[in-house]
């Protein structure tokens, strides 16, 4: 049964499950086509689809309790073959209370990252995580609450523009330190303020990918972009940015969206780079 905990250091990081979201290989990855998946059959659905976590990280130091990334929460998300709405269970079962997370930072302002930042009480939406400051990209912020209004974006007003009439919202403008061992690191190009979160404590180092890579594949194949991306020549190259980074320094990759618990290193195998799971 693989270890839904780590140790970067100091720290621990632990991964935690909202449920999951299917999708057809064209659909999901549009630019490549369908013979190049014939070497990676064994990383779909024995119905030949893609299957993702919906994944978030708690990062436990001795100075804060971090969330990154909420799920898809409740929300009627109009997702086909997909479930939602577990993390709050999935908390419990690990120990973690709602009420002890110091900051909630978010990778990036997509449905599935946001969805449970407010939860529906008797007096309408109120901050899931009610202690803590809520960390987002400003680009991010820009982008997505200029088109809260369109259907697609309509989350926003729910789960994202509440939290600042509260005194809530704090914005990641570039690579802020977050806690004295998590630190932002913008990777543009799946969304226009897309972050990454590097952790290190005791010489040792993590990063939580956030949607800078959604499948392993893409440790190797950096040029596979999914349809979600919004600049396809800037999201490759954060990618690779990246992952280049975690090579070099041996660090723990953690992604949300990766086979649970989501936990891996990079290593080389006849010059290709692959995430192997710890």
């Amino acid at each position: 049964m693989p270890d839904y905990s780590v140790r970067v250091g100091d720290v621990e990081i632990t991964a935690l499950s909202d449920g999951y979201l299917e999708f057809e290989p064209s659909n999901f990855f549009p630019n490549v086509p369908e013979e190049d998946w014939q070497p990676y059959l064994d990383q779909l659905t024995d119905e030949g689809r893609i299957l993702l976590n919906i994944g978030s990280f708690v990062v436990r130091s001795s100075g804060a309790t971090v969330l990154i990334d909420t799920g898809l929460g409740g929300v009627d998300h109009g997702f086909d073959h997909s479930e939602s709405g577990q993390l709050l269970g999935d908390m419990s079962e690990r120990g973690i209370s709602p009420d002890e997370i110091d900051v909630v930072a978010i990778t990036h302002l997509h449905l599935d990252h946001v969805g449970g930042n407010l939860i529906l009480r008797d007096r309408g939406y109120e901050p899931t995580f009610r202690n803590a400051k809520y960390w987002i990209p400003r680009a991010d912020w820009v982008m997505f609450t200029r088109r809260s209004g369109m259907k697609m974006f309509s989350y926003i007003k729910d789960q994202v523009t509440p939290l600042e009439p509260l005194g809530l919202l704090e914005f990641i403008e570039g690579g802020e330190q977050i806690t004295d061992v998590l630190t932002a690191v913008p990777t543009p190009g799946h969304t226009p303020g897309h972050t990454s979160f590097w952790v290190s404590s005791a010489s040792e180092n993590a990063v939580i990918l956030g949607d800078a890579a959604h499948m392993p594949i893409q440790a190797h194949h950096t040029d596979w972009n999914p349809r979600a991306d919004v600049d396809n020549e800037t999201s490759p190259v954060s990618r690779r940015e990246i992952l280049d980074r975690a090579e070099k320094e041996s660090a723990v990759v953690a992604s949300g969206h990766f086979p649970k618990p989501g936990f891996g290193r990079l290593s080389r195998q006849d010059g290709v780079r692959r995430w192997q799971a710890l």
